[in-house]
């Protein structure tokens, strides 16, 4: 019983995206064959859309847990839905395909199914994924990410990508690509920080009236990671609200979170390297929240970012300086 609720959304280019997705981002402390392990059992689960980056280090893991899947007859590879991201030292058009052809070596495919821009942000090109200098601040540079679309468009040409998008791209920076002279194909996607704290509904807005899909990641909150949050954050799962109307609904606050989520239209990623979590952050689809519920989850919007990218403040296209 799905409850009114289409487990995929179909993307302004014709391809199908499932509406809810695995994260495998992990954090320094976890080995890389946890995320391997984690995928298949999300696999066994029922996760067909998997979200992965360069910058994660971890594609080849994941590579092979979804080979070993196909392999085994539990998947098919046109029933996995991938995407990986374009890391910001790779912003400029003539890295931008030599980036795409190193993920698809880690994972030892032939195509990702989605391919975005990480940040509107670009790094000094190189093999530091943080490039920094001798004062040990991170080296930015500005690059025109009108050429970098170009040639994300020729990626989506070339069937190397079957969709093109971005992430952490603010209404403006949309509309700088949406604008751009000669575009072939729009963004089907903008992957952003969303959750009940930081609920987008204005960059929503705007992405429906443009028929680009929101994909939400940090849709529960966020790890402590000190490099991009902020120490005393407030934990999303603690909130009364939350609670509240998931022991209303015998549900997880997760649960409640990733259903809001799904019920106003956004993509929702979500991730877990517990093998319980995993399978209950799946468990979405046989509930629904009142008119009511998603009232009171809206009121929680406090605009609160955990992502915040101390090092990339004033530069000319940072994402996060205004509203949406």
């Amino acid at each position: 019983m799905d409850l009114n609720l289409s487990r995929s959304v179909k993307l302004n280019d014709g391809h199908v995206m499932p509406v809810l997705g695995f994260g495998t981002l992990a954090s320094d402390d976890v080995p890389k064959s946890k995320c391997g392990e984690a995928t298949k059992v999300a696999i066994d689960v029922g996760f067909r859309h998997f979200d992965a980056a360069y910058v994660y280090q971890n594609e080849e893991e994941v590579g092979k847990a979804i080979r070993e899947k196909i392999a085994e007859g539990t998947v098919k590879r046109e029933d996995i839905f991938y995407t990986t991201k374009l890391w910001t030292t790779f912003c400029r058009p003539e890295l931008v395909r030599p980036a795409l052809e190193r993920s698809l070596k880690a994972l030892q495919l032939d195509y990702v199914d989605l391919f975005i821009i990480h940040l509107p942000i670009a790094m000094k090109p190189g093999e530091e994924l943080m490039p920094k200098d001798a004062n040990g601040e991170v080296i930015l540079e500005t690059v025109d990410l009108c050429g970098t679309w170009a040639a994300m468009e020729k990626c989506k040409d070339a069937g190397l990508a079957k969709s093109i998008g971005v992430s952490n791209f603010n209404h403006k920076q949309l509309e700088m690509i949406l604008n751009k002279p000669g575009l072939e194909y729009k963004p089907v996607c903008n992957q952003v920080e969303c959750h009940p704290y930081l609920n987008q509904s204005k960059l929503l807005e705007f992405c429906k009236s443009k028929d680009i899909v929101l994909v939400a990641y940090s849709a529960l909150g966020s790890q402590k990671n000190p490099a991009w949050v902020e120490r005393g954050s407030p934990s999303l799962l603690e909130e009364p609200v939350l609670n509240a109307i998931a022991k209303k609904h015998n549900r997880s606050p997760g649960q409640v979170a990733l259903r809001f989520q799904l019920q106003r239209g956004v993509v929702v990623l979500v991730k877990s390297f517990n093998q319980k979590r995993i399978k209950e952050n799946f468990e979405v689809f046989d509930f629904e929240l009142t008119p009511e519920d998603m009232k009171a989850i809206e009121g929680l919007n406090r605009n609160f970012r955990y992502f915040k990218l101390p090092f990339a403040v004033g530069h000319p296209h940072y994402p996060f300086s205004e509203e949406y």
